[in-house]
């Protein structure tokens, strides 16, 4: 059964139940960063780093980590241009996000234009070595999009 993706945050609130941990995903060429919620979504922490491999693996891991932290929705974000259009990291996004759609969980498509940015600078103003950054960016991503979501479902 395909769950619904969406990028409206208000049919995305109605297809979930009250309350529950959601999983925060930033896509990479090579990793997914990955980020969880507490139940009353007031704030989202890195979790896990997963190394890309072929989607079938990616999409395995994924769902094993979301049913082991008892996820009741996904969060994905949606790399856009400045300008709002969809590129091709926007398109490759979103078939991810349809392929994942058949575990079930609900999906969420948040912009994501400026996260790493945000994510990096503050990284870099706390004196992080480059590699401790390369290793924390792609989670703390994950964690800036679910943060953002969190904030705007819960106006919802």
């Amino acid at each position: 059964m395909k769950a619904l993706v969406t990028t409206d945050r208000a049919t995305y609130r109605a297809a979930l139940p009250d309350g529950g941990r959601l999983l925060g995903l930033d896509l990479g060429t090579k990793t997914i960063g990955t980020a969880l919620c507490d139940a009353q979504w007031s704030f989202a922490s890195p979790a896990l780093l997963v190394r890309r491999a072929r989607f079938t693996a990616d999409r395995t891991t994924l769902a094993a980590f979301a049913t082991a932290q008892n996820v009741t929705g996904w969060v994905i974000g949606l790399p856009l241009n400045l300008d709002g259009s969809e590129g091709p990291r926007a398109q490759s996004s979103r078939a991810f996000a349809r392929n994942c759609a058949e575990l079930g969980w609900p999906i969420l498509l948040w912009d994501e234009r400026w996260s790493t940015q945000a994510v990096l600078r503050t990284l870099i103003e706390q004196d992080t070595s480059r590699a401790r950054r390369a290793e924390l960016v792609d989670k703390m991503a994950a964690a800036h999009i679910l943060q953002g979501a969190l904030d705007a479902l819960v106006a919802v």
